[in-house]
């Protein structure tokens, strides 16, 4: 196995123990990078000399005993919506190129602070919304990556790095990680401060993490979960604490719900058959249950929040350069721009409504299951997928995971979103590894059956 392709933890530990060093390791990554990127155009911004001196610098601050952070020498992969003060940031718009923020937002303060080389900046669509940037699926270049944050997902996936961050606002955590058969990771509203971070909607904004690996999320979610006054949302009691030991947050098998959701009759024939035998294969720890009738209305309420939020977000944009942005923004904007204070309003009291639902539910489970995309990544490079099975978790700002244990059509990955309580991400990073692990055991068994017979 070569260095690109080992995991977040391998890596740190391994540079730890002088097995290798970060430069040897970012030269790995700057060489996948190198052989992939004219397929899979994942990065805006890449200057191979400034990672390679980062990596060196690290390596000089092992050999001096300087004391070392959890992602020390590791690569990891910033969206272009993250500022960067040795970095362009443009946001995925012509509105925005040449932007060179002054100071790091701070997931990227704390990622430095924990020794990781920033590789450079990946991308994403426009202004984070729904018009797709160059990234192609790694699977398949035919398809598209899912947005908005296609290049990390992509980077991950590629093995380009081992780590990467994203956003999300509906679904551009979970879909690009389902549609490009990664992890990815959607923290409790609240937990990762979005300061120096693009802003869409504060009510609905979440920063997260993709990798290869629950150990991989989990490590990296640790190190970016932390007070920060400078955003209003990461209030000390919200902030979550991810333990050390954090997979035994699980005391025992977990109890799951598997929740179709009344999008269920969109999702394609082969995603519903796929969820419907998974259910079964874990029948043991899975329970099907129905959402009240109060979720029917949530996608409407998600709109119009996502939408009045964009409006007031973007209005420089629009004002000085409605003309230079895609039809579907301006479409967005200026819908956002009709609704009424009232409307608004009710849209955020449902989100109340909503969450005590599910803090009903989550009396009785651990977990929800439920797809994480209408199927795998569709064909065409023009739009980015559907985000609807994201929507009604985005708005809750409960934490939601995916994990690439299913395939769609052409044998293409496609996620299993699993949702947990809100402030209990912990309890949920425990549940996808119990998960992971059986799937982990199931796989060896069926892989000694296979060899045993063919003896």
């Amino acid at each position: 196995m070569q260095l690109h392709e080992l995991s977040a933890r391998a890596v740190a530990d391994a540079i730890r123990r002088g097995e290798f060093t970060s430069e040897a390791l970012v030269r790995d990554c700057l060489d996948r990078i190198a052989r992939t990127e004219d397929r899979i155009r994942a990065w805006t911004w890449l200057d191979p000399d400034q990672a390679i001196a980062q990596a060196r610098a690290a390596d000089r601050a092992q050999a001096d005993g300087a004391r070392l952070g959890a992602l020390h020498g590791v690569p990891v992969g910033i969206k272009d919506i993250f500022d960067t003060a040795d970095m362009p940031t443009e946001y995925g718009t012509v509105l925005h190129q040449g932007r060179r923020p002054r100071e790091d937002a701070t997931v990227v303060a704390l990622l430095r602070n924990a020794g990781a080389v920033i590789m450079g900046k990946t991308v994403t669509t426009e202004l984070a919304v729904y018009a797709p940037g160059k990234t192609t699926n790694p699977h398949d270049e035919r398809r598209t990556p899912g947005g908005s944050s296609s290049g990390s997902a992509a980077a991950v996936a590629a093995c380009m790095v081992p780590l990467a961050v994203g956003t999300q606002t509906n679904g551009s955590l979970i879909r690009p990680a389902s549609y490009c058969g990664v992890y990815g990771f959607k923290p409790s509203h609240g937990a990762i401060s979005r300061h120096g971070v693009l802003k869409q909607s504060p009510t609905l904004d979440h920063v997260g993490v993709f990798a290869r690996s629950v150990d991989d999320v989990a490590m990296l979610a640790r190190v970016l979960c932390a007070w920060d006054g400078k955003d209003l949302d990461v209030a000390p009691g919200s902030v979550l604490e991810l333990p050390a030991r954090w997979e035994h947050a699980l005391p025992g098998p977990p109890r799951i719900a598997f929740v179709k959701t009344p999008l269920w009759p969109q999702a394609e024939r082969i995603a519903q058959e796929a969820f419907v035998q998974l259910a079964e294969n874990w029948s043991d720890v899975v329970t099907e249950v129905d959402l009240p009738p109060a979720f029917d209305s949530a996608l409407e309420w998600h709109r119009t929040i996502m939408e009045s939020d964009l409006a007031n977000s973007f209005e420089d944009e629009y004002a000085r350069g409605r003309d230079r942005l895609s039809d579907v923004l301006v479409q967005m904007i200026e819908r956002g721009q009709r609704y009424t204070g009232v409307s608004y309003s009710k849209a955020r009291d449902g989100i109340v409504v909503l969450q005590r639902a599910l803090e009903r539910l989550f009396a009785e489970y651990d977990a929800i299951l439920t797809p994480a995309t209408q199927g795998a990544a569709p064909k065409g490079l023009a739009a980015t997928g559907s985000p609807m099975f994201c929507t009604i978790w985005t708005l809750c700002g409960v934490p939601a995971l995916s994990m690439p244990v299913l395939q769609g059509e052409d044998g293409m990955p496609m996620g299993a979103q699993l949702v947990g309580r809100k402030g209990h991400d912990a309890r949920l990073l425990g549940v996808a590894r119990w998960l992971a692990e059986r799937e982990r055991r199931q796989a060896g068994s069926v892989d000694a059956t296979q060899e045993g017979g063919r003896a």
